[in-house]
């Protein structure tokens, strides 16, 4: 039995430097395969108002907050609700429209969030995503220091 391991061991070895050695070269792709399907992003530049997004991250707030870190908090109020900067990058990137707003929580202080709203970010590139950060709370620190990271 031990001899019939060890045969196939060598042959094994054997098989892999033979396919190396014998096989075909890569070869550049032809002109048909080169760009064929790649016809690069169509973006509008649609993007909903600082205002839209307001109830999503109400929500996702409430949802991170209450499975991750297992705390009460809340948002219960927004105020001072503007935009930051729209498209701040060249033409063809995403465009993204970047707000800021001043959210009270439910244990009573006023903190800064700071979000952006992506066209065609949601999921698997569906509709409108948004990015935020609500200052003080950035526990994973994802967007240190001060949620710095996700103004433009």
């Amino acid at each position: 039995m031990r001899n019939l391991f060890t045969s196939l061991k060598t042959l094994g070895i054997g098989a892999a430097f033979a396919l190396l050695a014998f096989g075909h070269a890569a070869e550049a792709a032809n002109p048909m395969e080169l760009n064929f399907g790649l016809f690069g992003p169509k973006y509008d530049g649609r993007v909903a108002e600082c205002e839209k997004a307001l109830g999503t991250i109400t929500s996702q707030f409430h949802e991170k907050e209450s499975t991750f870190w297992n705390s009460p908090l809340t948002i219960t109020s927004y105020g001072r609700i503007h935009e930051i900067a729209f498209r701040p990058w060249q033409s063809d990137n995403i465009p993204r429209r970047y707000c800021s707003a001043d959210v009270m929580t439910s244990d009573g202080k006023l903190r800064t969030v700071h979000y952006s709203i992506i066209e065609d970010g949601g999921f698997a590139g569906f509709g409108q995503g948004v990015e935020w950060c609500v200052t003080g709370l950035d526990r994973n620190w994802a967007y240190n220091p001060g949620c710095k990271s996700a103004r433009p």
